[in-house]
């Protein structure tokens, strides 16, 4: 129960924390420090590296990703530009639709106001695998392939892709193709297809914050990539704890509206 508060906290301040990227990237460490004052001190710390140099993303980490409406991630000077058809399909959506609401994956690179951990899997000193493990909907997870591998020429489409990950310096480079067009960016429904192709970059830059940034590839969708950052923050007492989506989803059937009657701030 420990972290019910801040989670609701997450949902009574994500609009105008949000809304500040919509001027830019907002000072993360600076909001941190405010909600949240016992991390003050954390925020003050160097990103921590495992024994063989490679930075240190393990541990569980509130946000990072788009709820509302992936808009107000944008960085500056980028612009979200829809297709025709996928314009008439996002207003055609309801907010009843939405998958998240019926307990099903996020996707990427959106993700569930709940807290998520990064684990990575080392062998002979290299992490040949790293995880994304989310306490939210269905227990799901993500696989990054760090062995070296490429991609399947022909990929199963899935709720997260096929993932295939690099360092470029403490910068951690997540490359995913192969999903399905299932998923939702944000509760205003903005669409993709599975020509979607997603470039992650996952910076620590500092001890409790987690940089990333990503490019949004889909000619099914939209005009052009875009690019959009949105940061997590670490939670280090925290702990992933059960948590079944289906047994109090019930009321769902209820909202009738269109999703882009949502409040995107």
């Amino acid at each position: 129960m420990k972290y019910l508060v801040p989670t609701t906290i997450v949902f009574f301040f994500g609009c105008p924390l949000l809304a500040q990227q919509q001027q830019g990237i907002p000072d993360v460490p600076a909001v941190v420090a405010e909600l949240y004052p016992e991390h003050e001190e954390f925020l003050r710390m160097p990103a921590p590296s495992l024994p063989d140099g490679t930075p240190d993303l393990s541990g569980v980490w509130l946000g990072s990703g788009p709820m509302r409406d992936i808009r107000l991630g944008l960085t500056p000077g980028e612009e979200l530009v829809l297709l025709p058809e996928a314009q008439a399909l996002m207003d055609s959506r309801l907010a009843r639709d939405d998958p998240e609401a019926s307990c099903l994956p996020t996707g990427v690179p959106r993700i569930a106001p709940y807290p998520w951990r990064i684990a990575q899997a080392p062998l002979n000193g290299k992490a040949t695998h790293l995880y994304f493990l989310f306490e939210g909907n269905i227990h799901s997870y993500r696989q990054i392939f760090m062995d070296g591998r490429e991609h399947p020429e022909d990929p199963d489409p899935t709720w997260y892709g096929h993932s295939i990950g690099h360092w470029e310096g403490d910068t951690l480079v997540i490359d995913t193709i192969g999903f399905n067009d299932l998923s939702w960016f944000d509760f205003q429904g903005h669409p993709h297809t599975e020509q979607l192709h997603t470039i992650e970059r996952y910076t620590r830059t500092n001890f409790a914050t987690l940089e990333k940034v990503v490019t949004i590839i889909d000619p099914g969708s939209y005009e052009k990539p875009f690019t959009i950052q949105f940061n997590a923050t670490l939670r280090p007492e925290w702990e992933l704890m059960e948590f079944v989506c289906n047994e109090n989803n019930q009321d769902v059937p209820h909202i009738v509206g269109p999703a882009s009657m949502i409040p995107s701030q």
